[in-house]
């Protein structure tokens, strides 16, 4: 593998932004779908997220397939919904965007503990990023059905000989996630703009 397995969504983050500094819808779904394949290196301690996050992304794109001049820049299908009041549905893309920006979050979190805490097993580094993230807005079966998911996660050393291939894993970790956090901080502020920020799961 050329490069490491961050190499091709930290391309596809030099083309996120319009020239004006609008989050575009296509090539920020292109670098979340970049990331799926990391997600696989985890084995089953990560399905729940990576069919979460996969789900999320085909429930965007479909709505951006569906008019891609209408819904070119990322956050036009929130505001289409919040003026329709239809935002708040569980199948909304509101929602999926919501979803998908959190799930990313958890992901930056846990990269950056493989980087930051090197004596840290992979279960402490998804424990914490789980309850610095994702936690607080899941219901009891979600947080059960994680914690469980967790007790399977990968060794950390097996891991990251994975992820390597033939780049600086750590550089790349911490260039994706200083580039990327601040993606997700810019969804975070719009969905609280319109009131979309605190939605829970049931």
């Amino acid at each position: 593998m050329e490069g490491t397995v961050f190499t091709p969504s930290l391309e596809g983050m030099k083309h996120v932004k319009s020239e004006s500094g609008v989050i575009l819808t296509k090539p920020f779904l292109q670098v979340c779908k970049h990331i799926l394949p990391v997600l696989e290196k985890f084995g089953s301690a990560m399905s729940i997220v990576k069919t979460d996050i996969g789900g999320n992304i085909t429930r965007l794109e479909t709505k951006y397939a569906s008019d891609p001049t209408k819904y070119e820049q990322l956050h036009s299908m929130v505001k289409v919904e919040v003026s329709a009041k239809t935002a708040k549905s569980s199948s909304s893309c509101t929602n999926g965007l919501l979803w998908l920006t959190r799930a990313m979050d958890f992901l930056v979190a846990l990269f950056h503990n493989l980087v930051q805490h090197p004596d840290w097993q992979m279960s402490q580094a998804c424990s914490d990023a789980y309850s610095k993230t994702l936690k607080k807005w899941h219901g009891w079966l979600a947080s059960s059905s994680f914690s469980v998911a967790i007790k399977l996660a990968p060794d950390r050393k097996k891991f990251m000989e994975v992820i390597s291939g033939s780049g600086d894993i750590n550089a790349d970790i911490e260039n994706f996630c200083s580039t990327f956090s601040p993606l997700l901080a810019e969804n975070h502020k719009f969905l609280a703009s319109v009131g979309m920020d605190d939605l829970k799961a049931s």
